[in-house]
C-alpha cells in the first residue's frame, strides 16, 4: 500500500508533489481533471519513503504508460492556495523531462491510461500566459527556464 506524503490538519492540507516539464516541438504537456478548468504540469504526489525522481518516473508510467528520462531539477516551489474549501501548503519539485517515445505528441487533447479521469494537451509555450495554469508562476517561468535550479514561492 502506497501512502502519499500528504496530511491534513485542522487548519490546512500539506502536499508534496512532483511535476514534469516535457517540451516537444515548442509545446509543453499539461493536464487537468475532467471536472476542472485549471491546468497543471503532469505528475503527482510523492509516496512516503520514495525519492522524488522515482515518484516522477512512476507517475508518468502509471498515467501515460511512458518511460521518461529526468534531465534536471528546474524549480522547487512553495505553493499556498485554497482548493475545495481547504487551505493548501504544497511543496513541488519541477523536473525537466524527456522521453524516447514521441508518439504522445498530438495537436488534439487526449486521455491518459486512467481512462477519462484526466485530459492531457500539448500547449504552445508562447500561449501559456493565457492558460489557467497553476501555480501561476509557471505561465511565464516555462518561457524563461533557468540554467540552474531556482526556488519560487506563490501565494494565491
Amino acid at each position: 500500500m502506497i501512502l502519499d506524503a500528504v496530511f491534513k490538519t485542522e487548519t490546512a492540507i500539506f502536499n508534496y508533489r512532483v511535476a514534469g516539464i516535457w517540451i516537444e516541438n515548442g509545446h509543453v504537456l499539461l493536464h487537468r481533471d475532467v471536472n476542472e478548468e485549471n491546468w497543471s504540469l503532469p505528475g503527482g504526489r510523492v509516496a512516503l519513503l520514495e525519492e522524488s525522481q522515482i515518484s516522477m518516473k512512476r507517475e508518468f508510467l502509471e498515467e501515460l504508460g511512458v518511460n521518461i528520462h529526468i534531465n534536471r531539477l528546474v524549480w522547487v516551489g512553495e505553493n499556498f492556495f485554497k482548493y475545495g474549501g481547504n487551505d493548501y501548503h504544497e511543496i513541488g519539485f519541477y523536473y525537466m523531462i524527456t522521453a524516447n517515445d514521441h508518439s504522445l505528441f498530438s495537436k488534439e487533447p487526449f486521455f491518459g491510461l486512467e481512462e477519462e479521469r484526466s485530459i492531457y494537451k500539448w500547449t504552445p509555450i508562447n500561449d501559456l500566459i493565457d492558460v489557467e495554469l497553476y501555480p501561476r508562476y509557471l505561465r511565464m517561468g516555462i518561457n524563461h527556464l533557468p540554467k540552474t535550479t531556482e526556488h519560487f514561492v506563490e501565494k494565491q
